[in-house]
């Protein structure tokens, strides 16, 4: 299935740059890097890394990184930009790992792009090992709604308000911008919680992260007025009777 965004992986590659889009640098960085790093991970899986530029700023740290993606020229760039990574081409909804493998299992805007995540999650969950954590970080619903459309614009051209319409109906759509055009799903927010709870994960941690003070004010500001973005932390529950891990 044509999903776009092997067509559109150049494209993408330069809108990331070394740094990432706005949201990326100034939303999410400053949230999932530290809680990627909170509990001192010592093996790390990225489901749907792209260009590997999450996995390269966890390599960074220590930490002995796997990037998947389905996209051969994405990650023909992770690798030419990391040589010594590990870096997989497959699909989220049918891993090639083994249970319990991971420390850490990062999903950082994948989610949207991910077919069936009634397969995705348990995966997800299959490859943590127990006391490990899945961190999610994904387009709120409420952005999605509408997100082929967005705002509504005055005759100015200046936005007015960001559509929210068809909320519970679970669908595909394409998006274009910046020579990037891609297929994203959206869903109603209940069907990925369904779907974390009932792996057996735990929620440990929930936000709406907004721009950090070093965003440009103008940018910002319109972050400000509409959701854009989520991060969950679902921890994998020790067996009965299992010690924890040392602190």
């Amino acid at each position: 299935m044509d999903n776009g965004w092997q067509s559109s992986a150049q494209a993408w590659i330069t809108d990331q740059g070394e740094h990432g889009d706005f949201g990326r640098r100034f939303v999410l960085d400053p949230v999932m890097l530290p809680r990627a790093l909170a509990r001192s991970p010592i093996s790390a899986l990225d489901i749907g890394c792209g260009e590997g530029r999450f996995c390269r700023l966890l390599s960074a740290h220590g930490i002995a990184v796997t990037g998947l993606d389905p996209t051969p020229a994405l990650l023909q760039a992770a690798q030419s930009r990391d040589p010594h990574g590990t870096y997989l081409e497959a699909s989220a909804e049918r891993l090639p790992l083994p249970s319990d493998s991971f420390d850490l299992v990062v999903s950082y805007l994948s989610l949207v792009d991910i077919p069936d995540i009634a397969a995705a999650i348990p995966e997800m969950a299959r490859v943590l090992k127990p006391g490990g954590t899945l961190l999610i970080a994904n387009l709120n619903s409420f952005n999605t709604a509408c997100g082929d459309s967005g705002w509504v614009r005055d005759w100015k051209g200046q936005p007015q308000h960001y559509r929210v319409d068809n909320y519970m109906d679970q669908r595909a759509m394409w998006l274009a911008y910046r020579g990037i055009h891609i297929q994203n799903y959206h869903r109603p927010f209940s069907t990925y919680m369904q779907a974390l709870l009932e792996t057996g994960l735990q929620l440990t941690h929930f936000d709406e992260p907004q721009p950090t003070s070093e965003a440009p004010p103008a940018r910002a500001a319109k972050y400000r007025r509409a959701p854009n973005f989520l991060v969950m932390e679902w921890i994998k529950p020790l067996p009965k009777g299992h010690p924890p891990p040392p602190s």
